[in-house]
């Protein structure tokens, strides 16, 4: 064990010490906005990734894998209270010897 003067009467003891994590590329990894030519829904071809999406978003469209679903709504009182009422009047019916008309 080691000991570091840090400051007067201040000390520490030494640690090894691990370098930082460093890549040998000279840069970080950037993804680039450049594609390969691609056809749009408006019949136009598009080399840029936003000008692309932002086509397909204008025209409704959703891309597969960036879609992000909505949270379901729960339903209200009165629906449930609404959807329990229909069903018991469809019970009603079959108890009762209806059939529902096939073709």
């Amino acid at each position: 064990m080691t000991l570091i003067e840090i400051a007067p009467n201040r000390w520490v003891v030494e640690k090894r010490r691990i370098g930082v994590a460093r890549s040998d590329l000279s840069l970080p990894y950037v993804i680039s906005d450049e594609m390969p030519a691609t056809e749009q829904v408006d019949g136009r071809f598009y080399t840029s990734k936003a000008a692309f999406r932002a086509v397909g978003r204008a025209h409704g469209l959703t891309e597969v894998g960036t879609e992000k679903v909505k949270p379901k709504q729960r339903a209200s009182l009165g629906a449930k209270q609404a959807r329990r009422e229909a069903l018991k009047i469809a019970r009603e019916k079959v108890r009762a010897g209806y059939r529902a008309r096939s073709g």
